[in-house]
């Protein structure tokens, strides 16, 4: 089947219009030996074939199905309820492109307007936009929305326990635009250094980016960097993990002006890294200077009840100097897909899958850390996530697990945090059981590389 629409006639008309006789007028500038260029592909299989090949493909590879995981760091294994991918996959939604334009469907537009109302009910903050590409790139956005509002300074402080990946993508963004970041270190107790941290906010500070829990998993005294932050009419910024904020205050009750995250926790497959989805939230006094757009909704001539663009600060809409950025991409199937799955789970469910995590990680630490030769790294309490010392390279315990046991280990922290090349960082999810958190332990002892 030919997937262009045209027919010859269509293509006549269109040659006539320009001036040439034939589609192969168009291209005489290109060299004979380009157009003799030839693709050689095999033959197709037929489908059956096809699927067959497909499937003894897939088998090799390993997933968190055929192999225990216990990884993390910004990406985490939740039970999804069968109603997301269900509701999700509606054609209506599938088939629909982010839509930008005013005229973009009512259906989509009704969506992105829950999934904002969603997001503000979750952080307890007062906007939000109707997502972003991920969480690193809403970090970085929310870098760029405190220095448009506070337009005379030019240095943005963030905590080195922030992801790394949000820290280099933060980075990228500010190249080249004489932007001053400076990066604040992390204690021996896994937690910002507050002291440090006040040290380095001044009046030239437009942000203060700290993330709670943090890489490590840690819970950082969100409160007392908020005050740092204002104590020098510096915005700040929480980075956030949604699922905590089941047990964790919200953002919006320890005085953030921005909250932003990663939202692949709320009802997205891990699948290779994405898409995810990145959320953006943020006081009143923030709102003119949110990247992307933000859904109103509003009454017609008749008084029926439908939904509008309401602000759009992209480069394509206004001056490019005006601009709050020049990306903001999201995909909403994506953040819909956020939204079905809050829905689904309702203030208590969310509490309850916090809770869930908050016990088997702590179980599965306390049982770690009794394995001889291992301990935990940090002391500050801890969320899903949490770093353990090795007796030997992180690596190699890794590589065991998978050989000897079927699981995927944990992060290696050596990785971003030489000072830290001896942990291994852990997630426990409410995935988990506790007999495969047992089994984690007893692998642990019994693999060749433990100290017994």
């Amino acid at each position: 089947m030919d997937f262009v629409p045209h027919t010859e006639e269509d293509f006549e008309a269109m040659l006539g219009a320009i001036g040439v006789a034939s589609f192969e007028e168009l291209l005489v500038n290109i060299p004979d030996e380009l157009k003799r260029f030839e693709l050689r592909l095999p033959a197709g299989l037929p489908e059956q074939a096809l699927r067959r090949a497909l499937l003894a493909l897939a088998q090799d590879n390993a997933n968190v199905v055929t192999h225990v995981s216990y990884l993390g760091g910004g990406a985490y294994d939740h039970f999804i309820p069968t109603v997301v991918n269900a509701l999700a996959s509606c054609p209506g939604f599938v088939t629909a492109y982010t839509p930008y334009q005013a005229e973009a469907s009512q259906g989509n537009l009704q969506a992105m307007f829950e999934y904002q109302t969603a997001m503000c009910e979750l952080t307890g903050m007062a906007i939000s936009n109707s997502s972003l590409y991920d969480g690193a790139s809403a970090v970085a956005e929310a870098a760029i929305a405190a220095l448009n509002v506070k337009r005379h300074r030019s240095k943005v402080v963030v905590s080195r326990a922030v992801h790394p990946h949000s820290r280099t993508v933060l980075a990228a963004y500010m190249h080249g635009l004489g932007i001053e970041i400076v990066e604040v270190p992390a204690t021996a107790h896994g937690l910002t250094d507050m002291a440090a941290l006040e040290a380095a906010v001044d009046d030239k500070t437009a942000a203060v980016i700290v993330q709670s829990p943090n890489f490590f998993g840690c819970i950082e005294a969100m409160a007392d960097a908020g005050a740092v932050a204002h104590g020098k009419e510096a915005l700040f910024v929480a980075v956030v993990n949604p699922i905590s904020i089941g047990v964790l205050a919200p953002p919006g009750e320890y005085g953030a002006d921005i909250a932003v995250g990663e939202g692949q926790p709320l009802g997205v497959p891990l699948a290779y890294g994405g898409p995810y989805l990145g959320f953006f939230t943020c006081t009143d006094e923030v709102m003119r200077k949110v990247p992307g757009r933000l859904i109103g909704m509003t009454t017609d001539r008749h008084g029926r009840r439908g939904f509008v663009l309401t602000l759009q600060a992209r480069e394509q809409h206004i001056r490019r100097e005006k601009a709050t950025s020049n990306i903001c991409t999201n995909e909403a199937l994506v953040a819909l897909r956020a939204l079905i799955y809050l829905c689904a789970l309702g203030r208590e469910g969310i509490r309850e899958v916090g809770e869930l995590n908050l016990r088997y990680s702590h179980y599965a630490a306390e049982k770690i850390a009794a394995v001889p030769g291992y301990g935990l790294r940090f002391d500050a309490p801890f969320f899903n996530e949490f770093v353990v010392t090795c007796p030997v390279e992180p690596a190699e315990v890794n590589r065991q697990l998978w050989e000897n046991a079927n699981i995927l280990g944990g992060v290696e922290l050596g990785r971003w945090y030489p000072e830290f090349k001896d942990g291994l960082m852990l997630c426990v999810t409410e995935t988990k059981t506790r007999e495969q958190i047992d089994a984690l332990a007893s692998a642990l002892e019994s693999l060749p590389c433990s100290t017994r």
